[in-house]
C-alpha cells in the first residue's frame, strides 16, 4: 500500500514539473506548492532525488528542478576495442553510437542513462547519444596480468574493452611477481585523472603456467568453477544406486534393447535410444535421464544449476552444470546400470509422422555405450565393428532408415540445415595445441540429432495443447532490414527470394541453399544467409522456430547439461501424477519468464567463452606457423580488412592497408574489396593464397598477408594430413 502511495506522489511531482505553466523551482518551493507535511519531507526529497537519478527530471546548478531538455533513455553500454561504444535500449531496434568524449566514465556492460543527441542522423549513420549517468556497474571483477614495481602494482586487463589499468596497493601484491594472472575486485572506478583501483581476490597462476590461459577466460566471464558446501552436502545425501523402492512406481523397460550414442570422451550421458518395428510403423523410444528425481525445486543444487544455466564445454575441460557425482554418476545413463528415465515413446509411420506417443517415468538399463565413430563404421560396413556388436546391428540399420525418413520430412516442410564444420582442437599434456581440424558430422551424429529433434517437437506440441505454463525454444523470423540487404546482394547472382507479406518463409532459405549447393558462391551465400538469422532463445510463448520450420519446439533431451530441460521435466512429471493444480500453474507463470531470461543469458555466455577459448588456442597454434604459406577462402570482408579461413577452420585477417598493388575500398553492396586503380575485386568465397604474418595473443587475432604469384606451400603436407581427419 505504501509503495502504491509513493508511486502516486512520484507521478504527481513529475506531472507538476512537466506542466506547461511550471517555472523551475527549488525543493522547498515545490514542497510548499504541493503542501508536503513536515513528517513527509524526507520521503518527498527522496522521490525528487529518484526522479533525477532515473533521468526523468534534472536539477540546475542553483538547485532548481526542471524537465529534461533532451530525451533520456536507460540502456546497457558496450565498449569496443577501438575506444568508442554503443548503448542498447530495450524496445529499440538499433543501438546508439557513443563517441569516446561522451562516455562520461562508463565502462563495458554498465547500465547507464543516455541523453539522445541525434535521433535521425540520416546518410546511413547511427543515432547518437551521450552518457549522463552510470546507474549500475556491469563489471565488478576483472581478470588481468600483474605488472609490479617496488611500491605498488597495476593489473593490465585481459578484456580490451576495459580500457584502463587497475591500481593495486603494495600490500595486495607483496607475495607476487609480475606476470601473474589475477582476479581483481574493483573498489574504485576512478575518473579522468585517477586510475581505477582494485583488490586481488584470487591468484590464478603465472601466465606461462599450463592451462592458466583458459582458466583466465572462464573467470573473466564469471563462470562458477566450484560448488559450495550446501551443494556438496546435498550431493552427499543422494544415493549412488537407484533406490529399489522406486522400481514399482515406474514402467520397467530394462529388457528393451537400448544404447547410448555419444562422443568418445563424453561422460554425462543423458539420452538413450530404443527402436523396433511395429508392423509397417516404427516404435522409437527416446529415454532421458530423470535428473529432476534428484535435483528438487529450490534445493541448493537447483539454485546452483539455474545460476549456471548450462554446462560449458571447452577444449581442455568441462565446467558442469551439476556436480560430477550426478552428471557422471547416478544421473548418467551408464551401460549395465539401472537408471531412472523420463521417456518419450513414439509410434512413427513410413512418412515420418508421429501418430501416437507416450510420456512415461521409466526404469531402464542401457546395453551398450556406443560412440558416433563406432556406429558410423557399422553403417559403413566395417566387418570388425559389425561382428563386435552383431546383435545390435539390425537396430542401427533401422535407425538409419528412420533417420532418413525424419530428415526428409523435415526438409519437405522447410527446415534449414547450415552444415558448417565445427573445430576440433587437440592439446598436449601442457595444454598447448598440437592439431586443429574440422569435425564433420557423420551418419551416427545425424541419427541422434534427428531422434532428439523428433522428441523435442513431440513434447512441445503435447504441452502446448495442454495449455499449461511451459518453456519453449523459439527462433524468430529474420530481421526485415537484414533480409532486404541479403535480397539486394543475391540479385547480383540473379537469385531472388520470395517474400510474402514482408515475411520470409524458411522454405525459401532452404531452396536458396539447395540452389547454390556445389557452386563457387555456396560458402559466401550460406554465410551471409546465416548472418541474417536471429539467435534462438528460451521463451514462455510457443512461437515459430524459424530454423526448424516448426510451430512447436522445446529442449527436453539434455537435463544433465541444460537447465530448461530440467525445468520442463518437473512440469511434465507433475502432469503425469495429476498434481498440476491452479496453484502450481500460477507458480510456473511467475517463475518461468525469469528462467527463460536467465537460461538464454547463460547460454550466450557459454557460447562466448567457448568462442574465446577456441580463438586463443587457434592463435597459439598459428604462432608456431608464422611465415608459412597456405591457401584459404575469403570468409568475411569489412571496411578494415579481408578475413580468410584455412581448411583447418583457422581464420585470420589481411588488413586493408596491407593489400598489395593498389588502394582498396570496401563496397558494402557487393560485399567485396575493390582496388581503386586496378578495379581488382576480392570477393567472399574466393580462394586466395596467404602467408601467416603474425599473431596477437592478447587480442587472440591472427594476421595474414596476401601472396601474389607462385610460392611454395610451407605447410601443405601438414594441411593435407589435417584435412584427411
Amino acid at each position: 500500500m505504501a509503495d502504491k502511495k509513493r508511486l502516486e506522489r512520484k507521478k504527481k511531482i513529475r506531472a507538476l514539473i512537466y506542466d506547461k505553466h511550471y517555472q523551475p523551482m527549488k525543493q522547498k518551493e515545490i514542497g510548499y506548492l504541493m503542501q508536503v507535511d513536515p513528517d513527509e519531507r524526507e520521503e518527498f526529497v527522496s522521490i525528487l532525488n529518484e526522479l533525477v537519478d532515473e533521468g526523468s527530471i534534472e536539477v540546475t546548478k542553483r538547485g532548481k528542478y526542471k524537465p529534461m531538455e533532451k530525451e533520456v533513455l536507460k540502456g546497457t553500454f558496450t565498449c569496443t576495442q577501438k575506444g568508442f561504444g554503443f548503448v542498447s535500449v530495450e524496445g529499440k531496434s538499433e543501438d546508439y553510437y557513443i563517441h569516446e568524449r561522451n562516455m562520461n566514465g562508463a565502462f563495458h556492460e554498465d547500465t547507464v542513462l543516455m541523453e539522445v543527441l541525434d535521433e535521425s542522423p540520416g546518410n546511413g549513420r547511427r543515432k547518437e547519444g551521450k552518457i549522463i549517468k552510470i546507474l549500475e556497474r556491469g563489471m565488478t571483477t576483472i581478470v588481468g596480468t600483474l605488472d609490479k614495481n617496488q611500491n605498488f602494482g597495476f593489473v593490465i586487463p585481459d578484456n580490451q574493452r576495459f580500457d584502463s589499468d587497475i591500481f593495486v596497493p603494495k600490500e595486495q601484491c607483496n607475495h607476487l611477481t609480475s606476470g601473474f594472472k589475477v582476479l581483481v575486485k574493483i573498489t574504485n572506478y576512478g575518473d579522468e585523472r585517477h586510475s581505477p583501483e582494485g583488490k586481488i581476490v584470487e591468484v590464478l597462476g603465472h601466465k606461462d603456467d599450463p592451462r592458466v590461459d583458459i582458466l583466465s577466460i572462464v573467470k573473466a566471464y564469471n563462470i562458477p568453477t566450484q560448488f559450495d558446501e550446501k551443494v556438496k552436502n546435498q550431493v552427499d545425501t543422494i544415493p549412488s544406486e537407484v533406490d529399489a523402492s522406486l522400481y514399482s512406481q515406474r514402467k520397467d523397460i530394462r529388457d528393451w534393447p537400448m544404447v547410448t550414442i555419444d562422443g568418445e570422451d563424453a561422460k554425462d550421458l543423458d539420452d538413450a535410444i530404443t527402436l523396433t518395428r511395429k508392423g509397417d510403423h516404427y516404435l522409437l523410444g527416446v529415454h532421458i535421464a530423470d535428473v529432476s528425481e534428484y535435483v528438487t525445486e529450490y534445493s541448493p543444487l537447483d539454485k546452483e544449476a539455474l545460476k549456471r544455466g548450462t554446462s560449458v564445454y571447452l577444449v581442455d575441460r568441462v565446467i558442469p552444470m551439476l556436480p560430477h557425482q550426478l552428471s557422471n554418476g547416478i544421473c548418467s545413463l551408464n551401460a549395465g546400470y539401472d537408471r531412472l528415465a523420463l521417456s518419450c515413446i513414439m509410434e512413427i509411420d513410413a512418412q515420418g509422422k508421429v501418430l501416437d506417443h507416450e510420456i512415461a517415468e521409466t526404469l531402464i538399463r542401457v546395453n551398450e555405450r556406443m560412440t558416433y565413430t563406432s556406429v558410423a563404421k557399422i553403417l559403413d560396413g566395417d566387418e570388425e565393428e559389425r561382428n563386435r556388436y552383431e546383435t545390435l546391428v539390425p537396430m542401427f540399420e533401422l535407425m538409419r532408415e528412420l533417420s532418413d525418413i525424419l530428415r526428409k520430412r523435415r526438409h519437405a516442410r522447410g527446415s534449414i540445415d547450415f552444415d558448417f564444420p565445427e573445430s576440433k582442437i587437440i592439446l598436449d599434456e601442457k595444454g598447448r595445441p598440437i592439431d586443429v581440424f574440422p569435425q564433420v558430422r557423420n551418419a551416427a551424429t545425424k541419427i541422434i540429432e534427428d531422434f532428439m529433434l523428433c522428441a523435442n517437437e513431440t513434447i512441445a506440441e503435447d504441452f502446448y495443447w495442454r495449455e499449461v505454463p511451459f518453456l519453449y525454444r523459439t527462433h524468430d523470423n529474420p530481421d526485415g532490414e537484414k533480409v532486404d540487404k541479403l535480397q539486394a546482394f543475391l540479385q547480383n547472382f540473379g537469385i531472388y527470394l520470395k517474400i510474402n507479406r514482408d515475411e520470409l518463409h524458411p522454405k525459401e532459405v532452404q531452396k536458396l541453399l539447395s540452389k547454390v549447393e556445389g557452386t563457387p558462391e555456396e560458402s559466401l551465400i550460406s554465410r551471409l544467409t546465416l548472418r541474417s538469422m536471429k539467435q534462438a532463445k528460451y521463451t514462455v510463448q510457443c512461437s515459430m522456430h524459424f530454423g526448424l520450420s516448426t510451430r512447436y519446439y522445446c529442449h527436453f533431451t539434455s537435463p544433465i547439461r541444460r537447465y530448461p530441460d530440467l525445468q520442463i521435466h518437473r512440469i511434465i512429471k507433475e502432469n503425469l501424477h495429476g498434481k498440476f493444480t491452479t496453484k502450481r500453474a500460477e507458480h510456473y507463470d511467475a517463475i518461468l519468464p525469469k528462467v527463460a531470461e536467465q537460461t538464454s543469458k547463460t547460454e550466450r555466455r557459454a557460447d562466448e567463452v567457448e568462442r574465446e577459448v577456441e580463438k586463443l588456442k587457434k592463435a597459439e597454434y598459428m604462432k608456431r606457423r608464422i611465415g608459412e604459406i597456405h591457401e584459404g577462402i575469403i570468409s568475411s570482408i569489412t571496411s578494415w580488412g579481408v578475413y580468410v579461413e584455412l581448411p583447418n577452420t583457422v581464420e585470420g585477417m589481411i588488413h586493408v592497408s596491407k593489400l598489395p598493388g593498389d588502394y582498396y575500398y570496401y563496397d558494402e553492396e557487393t560485399y567485396s574489396m575493390i582496388g581503386e586503380h586496378t578495379n581488382r575485386q576480392l570477393k567472399l568465397g574466393e580462394h586466395v593464397k596467404i602467408k601467416v604474418a603474425g599473431v596477437d595473443m592478447l587480442l587472440k587475432t591472427i594476421d595474414f598477408d596476401l601472396v601474389e604469384g607462385e610460392e611454395d606451400y610451407d605447410g601443405q603436407d601438414e594441411w593435407n594430413k589435417t584435412d584427411s581427419k
